[in-house]
């Protein structure tokens, strides 16, 4: 068994400075010790996919992160894991359990089948994993290994923990302060927009030093069609995880603005990760969300958008600075002001779009691991 603090001071010094995840008992001391931690930030997520995504984007914004979780929730995360931190080469260490181990100690039934796949599982994926180690020296080593896979070949690696690896702590000791919802929703929603021009109003409104995350589908190919810049990343696959990787990004970013351009079947998706960016609360982050009531790329189905007050969410989750953008040109004005005003917190703005009715649009030739690499680079070359 190994000191959560000794983990905490090992991860440190082999350079991984944001832990995020969702907690599992197996979890709770080093949970508690990464949180007392002065040198390494936690970020709780809302759900296992989401922990990935926030993950991925920090590793993106040049700091080398862990994602920690139950392996009953390995499943929430297998998006993400194999469309995201994937498809666009973003290493990231993989901490999860292993409840109903195979010929362990009786567990919950909730966790049989899983505790018998949780290693091929990883292994379908692609990731290579092997048990958390019981001592310093070994965990020392272990992370020599995970780093150097990960350096070399762009992908994650995993750490399988099992029962009592991890010396107990006290349990119960951190807790969220109160907030209550604060401010109201300015602005209105009139006539829905086109969505190309809409996209070109909001471009207008990024500067030169700003970040461009568009989530899957056609918002991203949209916003390559208008033009493509190395500040722009077009995500694909890990639907709904857009918003939680722009906030590992704007955590790890914080000189720059981070634009997040969100759909409303996206948004829905992972509604949980409003709540997350808005407990989070970076100033630098601008959600948009283009709102045009289906999921367009997928044959314009229904989402329930319309009967859901999207930007009252937003102001109920925490963004101190949310509003409805009723056009093109309050849009890009909009987008122009918003996270430079440093209200505390994030922006949220509300555009509603007609369904597309051009759908030839382009994709990129980048592929996603050159216009993740392009990205990197540009922002080392662009503080």
């Amino acid at each position: 068994m190994i000191r959560a603090d000794e983990v905490v001071q090992l991860f440190h010094r082999a350079g991984f400075g944001l832990f995020t995840g969702v907690p599992c008992s197996y979890l709770t001391p080093l949970i508690d010790a990464v949180i007392d931690s002065k040198d390494i930030r936690y970020v709780g997520a809302a759900n296992e996919g989401e922990a990935v995504a926030i993950a991925a984007g920090a590793r993106l914004g040049g700091r080398e992160s862990v994602v920690m979780f139950q392996n009953s929730g390995l499943g929430n995360a297998v998006n993400p894991l194999t469309s995201l931190t994937y498809s666009f080469r973003l290493p990231v260490l993989v901490v999860t359990t292993w409840r109903g181990e195979p010929e362990g100690e009786p567990d919950e039934p909730q966790h049989e089948v899983m505790g018998e796949i949780t290693p091929r599982l990883l292994e379908l994926m692609k990731i290579p994993w092997e048990l958390f180690p019981s001592d310093a020296s070994a965990l020392e080593a272990a992370l020599a290994r995970a780093q150097a896979y990960m350096a070399e070949q762009r992908l994650p690696y995993a750490f399988i923990v099992q029962k009592n690896a991890i010396e107990a702590a006290a349990t119960g000791k951190h807790r969220t302060r109160e907030r209550l919802s604060s401010g109201s929703v300015r602005g209105s929603l009139g006539a829905r927009l086109d969505p190309d021009a809409t996209m070109r109003a909001l471009v207008a409104g990024v500067s030169g030093s700003d970040v461009v995350v568009a989530t899957t589908g056609y918002t991203g190919r949209a916003l390559y069609a208008v033009g493509d810049r190395p500040n722009q990343l077009y995500m694909v696959g890990s639907m709904g995880c857009a918003s939680s990787f722009a906030l590992g990004l704007a955590l790890t970013q914080p000189q720059r603005r981070v634009v997040v351009l969100d759909g409303d079947g996206a948004l829905l998706m992972h509604l949980g990760a409003l709540a997350i960016v808005g407990h989070e609360a970076p100033p630098n982050l601008v959600h948009v969300l283009l709102d045009n009531g289906v999921h367009d790329s997928t044959g314009a189905q229904a989402t329930v958008a319309p009967a859901v007050d999207l930007a009252g969410v937003a102001l109920a989750c925490g963004y101190p600075d949310v509003r409805r953008v009723a056009s093109a040109g309050a849009l890009t004005e909009a987008v122009g002001r918003a996270g430079r005003e440093r209200a505390g917190g994030p922006a949220f703005l509300h555009v509603r779009t007609e369904p597309r009715t051009n759908r030839k649009l382009p994709r990129p030739s980048e592929t996603p691991p050159e216009v993740a690499e392009r990205l990197a680079t540009w922002m080392r070359t662009h503080v």
